[in-house]
């Protein structure tokens, strides 16, 4: 797929945006899901869609040679978008608008914390709990329960844990930095 999308002259930093397009395309789904439920898998295949995207912009930037300068920020900066995209859409879709952008806000700071140690001159840590591929995977699983149990509380249940799972990961992302930020200084 790489070597396709490559070959069809398409810049890793345009599948990072393609990425956004396919987080909102399920967002959209999760918004319209409380009038039918089987739009939760949509949303679904709107998650697994932007996570190949996610991939597919690496590896053509590295498989294909195609990296460039502005390469990082197009790697990091979609993925909050889609975060939050999603995020915030499973918590109206089930009701709990206010639980999907805590699960949101929490999720941008596991990655604001990775960002801040890498910028403090540490390697980037991508320790979870709830790291982005983990927080996808609940989410994944809950839009799915949503389609074939919608009068169960499936996605509220997935963003509380999505949302104390990005607690803990910010905990033990902060207290890891902590820990090797005094190392070096002694």
């Amino acid at each position: 797929m790489a070597r396709g999308l490559g070959a069809m002259g398409l810049s890793p930093n345009a599948i990072s945006t393609i990425g956004v397009l396919f987080a909102a395309a399920g967002a959209a789904c999760f918004l319209l899901a409380p009038d039918n439920p089987w739009l939760w898998l949509g949303g679904a295949l709107g998650i697994q869609l932007r996570l190949l995207a996610n991939m597919l912009d690496g590896m053509v930037a590295v498989e294909q040679g195609k990296a460039s300068a502005t390469g990082p920020l197009f790697n990091e900066l979609p993925d909050r978008i889609e975060d939050a995209l999603l995020l915030v859409a499973a918590g109206y879709g089930c009701g709990q608008p206010e639980l999907g952008y805590g699960a949101t806000i929490l999720a941008v700071t596991t990655a604001y914390i990775r960002a801040n140690g890498g910028a403090l001159g540490l390697a980037q840590d991508f320790v979870g709990p709830m790291a982005k591929q983990h927080r996808m995977f609940a989410l994944t699983l809950g839009a799915i329960g949503m389609a074939i149990v919608p009068d169960k509380p499936v996605m509220t249940t997935i963003l509380w844990v999505i949302a104390g799972g990005a607690l803990v990961t910010c905990v033990v992302r902060t207290l890891r930095i902590a820990r090797l930020l005094k190392a070096r200084h002694g």
